[in-house]
């Protein structure tokens, strides 16, 4: 199930991180960062919780490419 949702991320190379890191999170099968709209498209496994799913992938984001990302969930 694909899912849209509003998010924040400073710069494009951010955005390109932050893509591919929410692709290795478990329950993801695909992410699209659009830095230019701040939309984040999630294509989440089935039966995956998406809330949690999202906030595993806001904890990874943070450590891994800045620690304000946000993401509307």
């Amino acid at each position: 199930m694909k899912k849209t949702y509003g998010m924040y991320v400073d710069c494009a190379a951010c955005g390109e991180k932050m893509q591919e890191t929410i692709k290795t999170v478990d329950g993801v099968n695909d992410a699209v960062v659009n830095y230019m709209t701040q939309k984040l498209t999630v294509d989440f496994a089935d039966g995956a919780d998406e809330k949690k799913v999202l906030k595993e992938a806001l904890k990874i984001c943070r450590k891994k490419v800045d620690d304000d990302i946000e993401i509307d969930f």
